[in-house]
């Protein structure tokens, strides 16, 4: 796990300053777009470090790591993403530590943390990961399965329904990435006409290589790990 901090204030300067010509290109609010800062290969310093340089949403991919982690909590001002596969005999774990849980893709995770948040007395705000690419090596539900896990989610008293995540292929042009997000906000907004009382107004998807064509197809939330805290 990397520990260096060095150069990290002007790396999140750098991905900011693109975060903010992309969203110049689509015309889009700058408030629009959250940068959730991913920092599954970096120890709890870096994360404080960057915490103290202004970012406040961090992605974990492994719970057991961001158990450890987060065993001190972060300020309540910061929001913890989990972004990564859930396992069901993890859910436990991550009712318990993240506040917005992204990558639920499956009828049998949604009963699991039902219950589990149920258990706990939380609402527990989650994210549908849809597969758009139908790269069969990812997780994700594909997407003419969506609506009926969407529908099994609003049947759940102690989760809430906030949109769409996907992770596209990575491509040498990322400008090859451009069809798959723009599948994910027509598959969004496909979704939204048809339960027009849901508010699926997050757009989860763009990473290192493609946030840029991520931003102009609309997403709301990019995760970014390499370019934030690779030294």
């Amino acid at each position: 796990m990397m520990t260096s901090t060095s150069g990290l204030a002007e790396r999140i300067a750098a991905v900011q300053a693109a975060v903010d010509r992309a969203i110049a290109r689509a015309g889009r609010d700058p408030a629009s777009v959250t940068l959730v800062a991913v920092s599954k290969t970096v120890d709890r310093e870096a994360v404080d470090e960057a915490y103290a340089l202004g970012l406040r949403h961090f992605g974990e991919n492994r719970v057991q790591e961001a158990t450890a982690k987060f065993a001190s909590p972060l300020p309540a001002d910061a929001t913890l993403h989990l972004v990564g596969h859930l396992q069901t005999n993890k859910v436990r774990s991550a009712v318990a530590l993240f506040d917005l849980v992204e990558s639920v893709d499956r009828p049998s995770l949604v009963d699991a943390l039902e219950k589990e948040a149920a258990r706990a007395g939380r609402l527990v705000p989650v994210v549908l990961q849809v597969n758009v690419a139908r790269e069969p090596q990812k997780a994700g539900c594909a997407p003419e399965d969506a609506a009926a896990l969407l529908a099994q989610l609003r049947r759940c008293p102690h989760l809430s329904p906030r949109g769409l995540m996907t992770i596209a292929p990575l491509e040498a042009d990322p400008e090859r990435t451009r069809p798959v997000f723009r599948a994910l906000r027509e598959l969004r907004d496909a979704l939204t006409r048809d339960l027009s009382e849901v508010d699926l107004g997050v757009l989860s998807m763009g990473m290192t290589n493609d946030y840029a064509i991520a931003i102009e197809e609309g997403a709301t939330h990019v995760r970014i790990g390499r370019a934030v805290f690779a030294g």
